[in-house]
């Protein structure tokens, strides 16, 4: 079996566990909103950045609002997400620079995307697939981790695996493969202690735990 035929065989499965599949951070269909709550979900759970964000766009609704926001106050808000003085920063200069080098839009490539403050390939990837509909693949930890379980790629370096899974995960799925498989982490094939008695791709673990 090849590793594009593998792939497929995954992807139906994860299809069939997970009829949706969606980004589980709330930006309301508001790209800077996602471009920010992410840049907050860097080692911090997505459930606490929903709340985090809630606060944070209810004080500061708009782009320019965040632009012009003092960068303590939203240090202050945005601290329970972790590293709370370089995500504030962060923030505020990204839409100080989405205002005056975009127009007040998330650009759309990958270049301009990483020129922005904090924003690297991970959240670059799920801008494109979300809000873009562009093949993207988001290594987050729990792709890293599944996909070497289940013997798509090799490789722990997360711009290398990118390149790999690009090759064989259908463009049309890539955004949404990578959305099941962080649901699939979550659920089923966790770091420590995978349910490997309940999963569905066991036959195509290299791991497995009997």
């Amino acid at each position: 079996m090849t590793k594009k035929e593998k792939a497929n065989i995954i992807i139906k499965r994860l299809k069939q566990r997970y009829k949706e599949a969606s980004c589980s951070l709330d930006y309301n269909d508001e790209p800077y909103k996602l471009l920010i709550s992410t840049r907050l979900a860097a080692q911090c759970t997505d459930e606490r950045v929903n709340v985090v964000t809630k606060a944070l766009f209810k004080k500061y609704p708009t782009i320019q609002s965040l632009a012009e926001a003092n960068i303590q106050n939203v240090i202050d808000i945005v601290k329970p997400c972790g590293i709370g003085n370089k995500k504030g920063q962060d923030i505020v200069e990204m839409c100080q620079q989405l205002i005056y080098k975009f127009n007040s839009k998330v650009p759309d490539n990958m270049d301009d995307l990483l020129s922005l403050p904090g924003v690297g390939r991970k959240t670059a990837n799920l801008i494109l697939g979300d809000v873009f509909k562009k093949p993207a693949i988001v290594t987050d930890t729990h792709l890293i981790r599944i996909t070497n379980r289940l013997g798509l790629v090799n490789e722990k370096n997360p711009k290398k695996i990118e390149d790999q899974l690009i090759k064989i995960i259908p463009k049309n799925e890539s955004s949404d493969f990578c959305h099941r498989i962080v649901y699939f982490g979550r659920d089923i094939c966790n770091a420590r202690k995978p349910l490997c008695f309940k999963c569905e791709l066991i036959d195509l673990c290299k791991y497995p735990i009997k």
